[in-house]
């Protein structure tokens, strides 16, 4: 299909001058570079911006004349050229890190599984945090040439949209994306045919196709079983992220672990290390097993051989996140399974049995650390809690002796950073900069930048969060006919001169998004204080069966809607990666209050702080390492346990008191120049300590040094 398909043929000379636009709008790589970003918003801004910045849809909209026209225009093509030049250096490139300092990992490839993966908000196949760490993982592995292939799955419906009804209720509704319009094409076998696997679930063959999306070097294949040879109930498996009860999720994880390894096997690679990203894809540990047993190997040996090359990352730090199954529905799907991979039903069984809680059913993450021989969690508070969690699984070992080693979250640079940032830092941290972000010295150098230069780019972006969110509300004032006080909930009353802080995550209850308005009398004076006013910017979603995370939407948008609080507090809906990307670089404070130890790692307030967003914290997850006093705030642990609701208060009660205290008069405590001088060396601090120890680029490389690598040699085993 060439661009400009739908509006007729452009003339044979537009197609030779850009017959690449295409090829480039296919790979990822243009979201995280600069140059090629802009190379598509020249094409045509509106278009640009009413696509939500996706090069495909945006070409396959574009007039045949528009084409022609840039193909006569100098300096476009001169743009288009440095752009081709750049992303063939970059996809040819021999020099990149992995090459030069684990050359043996060069060409073995890393097979890396998971659940979800946010890439771009082109391709809504993620929910949340771990599906925006995945692709920032995959991200920078093609940075740094690592030979990544990412598994998941293609879900037609992909993650739900969220609508708000009057009264506050989130309503989840589903609609099939239209793939014509995102970088994601179907693979072809040897014979020209679509590539199909099968896998058999519960007495029936599923069947399943194979979709790809390229992120640079790094290919992700995803799976597809919403194909005619299914029956509707097994086309339903990969429909929605998330979506079903306690069977379908079952029936998902044996397709995305067995079948993920057919996948590989289809495509004809042979990965050195297998990656499973969470417990959800666990199970392609025993379909390895199975392969190595009928070919002859022991259970024994062939499980060792698995093990060794098996990298395991767990994100959840409590028992309730964890996947268990019932014992009876593991029989029913696995029943003659288990004698492939030359174990007893008893034995088999054994495998997802947490040994504190043999009767519990079959735990996935259990399974996962028996089959994995390098575990990690992504942070240090949480590989600790992770150790505490599953120490049964080394009866007799000191806890601080379990092989569960850290490697903290971390963001991909390219991807969250501020335009305007960019070039301001590329001015004052050298051009290379983005290449060196995991170097502490590099970062130093914020410190040269003026005050003034800084705080303006930071006003411009809250400016462009403000503007970006009157055009939201205006868009649904007219396609979806709110009414006036959704209008007012949608942020038009916002004021870009005021104190702005951000609260945008997954509304699971435990990250306590309703802490701020414990005190109500508190906070209508931090927000109506006519010198000083403070306003917040709500958006996330609730999963469609978690009643309570619903609830606190329900109670937040029923604030926003309140007169007491004059159109300061609001809530954006369907919060997706474009609105992500605003909200980090446009507020003034990231906020986060999860009840500790239940954050994992978090990489929202990373994202902020790299953008000059300081951090305001409870002492959980990523933060528990990152503060360190100068470089944002931080809510403290109790001296001793408390009850809930003590420790709600314990929390609220110092919350209010940083703001009160620290954070408003920082912010507004102003020189002759109208500078917040106090507050920009909080913004600079925050830059400076953050983003080179939470980048993605040290947190790869970290996997590399400490897992991959160790996994693909060939050896005893690493612990």
């Amino acid at each position: 299909m060439n661009v400009g398909d739908n509006v007729g043929e452009p003339s044979g000379s537009a197609q030779v001058a850009l017959f690449r636009l295409e090829e480039l709008a296919q790979n990822l790589w243009w979201s995280w570079t600069p140059g090629a970003r802009s190379l598509f918003e020249a094409i045509d801004p509106t278009l640009w911006r009413l696509s939500h910045h996706n090069p495909v849809k945006l070409l396959l909209e574009l007039k045949a004349e528009r084409l022609e026209a840039l193909a006569e225009d100098p300096a476009f093509v001169r743009q288009y050229s440095a752009v081709l030049k750049s992303f063939d250096a970059y996809m040819a490139g021999k020099n990149n890190w992995t090459a030069t300092q684990h050359p043996g990992l060069s060409t073995n490839i890393v097979a890396y599984f998971s659940a979800e993966f946010g890439l771009h908000n082109s391709v809504p196949i993620y929910s949340g945090g771990l599906g925006i760490l995945a692709g920032d993982h995959c991200k920078e592995a093609s940075d740094l040439g690592l030979p990544i292939v990412g598994i998941g799955f293609m879900y037609p419906q992909g993650y739900f949209h969220q609508r708000i009804t009057p009264d506050g209720w989130q309503e989840a509704e589903y609609e099939p994306f239209n793939r014509l319009e995102s970088p994601c094409r179907q693979v072809l076998g040897p014979d020209g045919s679509p590539c199909r696997i099968t896998v058999e679930i519960g007495n029936r063959q599923v069947y399943a196709a194979v979709w790809r999306i390229q992120a640079g070097r790094v290919p992700l294949y995803l799976i597809d079983a919403d194909v005619p040879e299914n029956e509707p109930s097994d086309r339903e498996l990969s429909a929605r992220l998330y979506g079903g009860n306690h069977e379908t999720r079952l029936r998902q994880e044996i397709l995305l672990g067995i079948g993920g390894v057919r996948v590989v096997r289809a495509l004809g690679l042979s990965p050195g290390v297998w990656h499973v990203n969470e417990g959800h894809s666990a199970f392609l540990t025993l379909e390895q097993v199975r392969e190595l047993v009928q070919a002859g190997q022991s259970h024994a040996d062939a499980a060792e051989q698995v093990r060794r090359s098996t990298v395991f990352t767990t994100h959840t730090p409590v028992p309730a996140g964890h996947d268990v199954f019932p014992s009876y529905m593991i029989e029913h799907y696995f029943n003659g399974y288990w004698e492939q991979i030359g174990l007893s039903r008893e034995a088999f069984l054994q495998l997802g049995q947490h040994p504190d809680m043999p009767g519990a059913g079959f735990n996935m993450t259990a399974l996962a650390m028996r089959m994995a021989a390098h575990l990690n969690g992504v942070s240090r508070e949480h590989s600790s809690v992770t150790r505490r969690m599953w120490k049964p699984l080394w009866p007799g070992l000191p806890e601080d002796l379990i092989p569960i080693r850290s490697v903290t979250n971390g963001v991909h640079v390219p991807t969250w950073i501020a335009p305007e940032l960019n070039h301001l830092y590329s001015k004052y941290l050298g051009p290379d900069w983005a290449d060196r972000s995991d170097d502490p010295a590099i970062w130093h150098r914020v410190t040269d930048i003026p005050d003034g230069e800084l705080w303006a780019v930071r006003q411009h972006l809250k400016r462009k969060l403000m503007s970006f969110i009157r055009e939201r509300a205006r868009a649904g004032w007219v396609q979806s006919h709110l009414e006036p006080a959704q209008v007012l909930a949608a942020g038009t009353l916002l004021d870009p001169e005021a104190l702005t802080i951000g609260f945008a995550r997954r509304f699971a209850t435990y990250k306590r998004a309703t802490l701020i308005f414990r005190a109500l009398h508190r906070l209508q004076h931090l927000l109506q204080d006519r010198w000083r006013p403070v306003q917040i910017v709500f958006a996330g979603k609730a999963h469609p069966a978690d009643e309570p995370g619903r609830q606190f939407i329900h109670q937040i948008y029923t604030f926003c809607k309140d007169h007491r609080f004059g159109g300061q507090v609001v809530f954006l809906k369907n919060y997706d990666m474009h609105l992500a990307k605003f909200l980090v670089q446009g507020v003034d404070v990231w906020l986060n209050t999860p009840r500790p130890p239940m954050e994992a790692s978090g990489t929202s307030g990373q994202k902020a702080a790299l953008n000059g967003v300081p951090h305001l914290s409870v002492l959980d997850g990523w933060w528990h390492e990152g503060y360190d006093g100068a470089n944002g705030w931080a809510i403290p642990l109790p001296n001793h346990p408390l009850e809930t609701e003590q420790h709600d208060d314990h929390d609220a009660e110092h919350l209010y008191r940083i703001l009160e205290r620290d954070v408003v008069p920082l912010y507004y405590a102003r020189d002759r120049d109208g500078i917040p001088r106090g507050w920009m060396q909080v913004v600079k601090d925050a830059i400076r300590t953050i983003a080179p120890r939470f980048c993605a680029r040290r947190m790869v490389k970290e996997y590399t040094e400490f897992l991959y690598a160790p996994a693909a040699s060939p050896g005893p085993r690493a612990w």
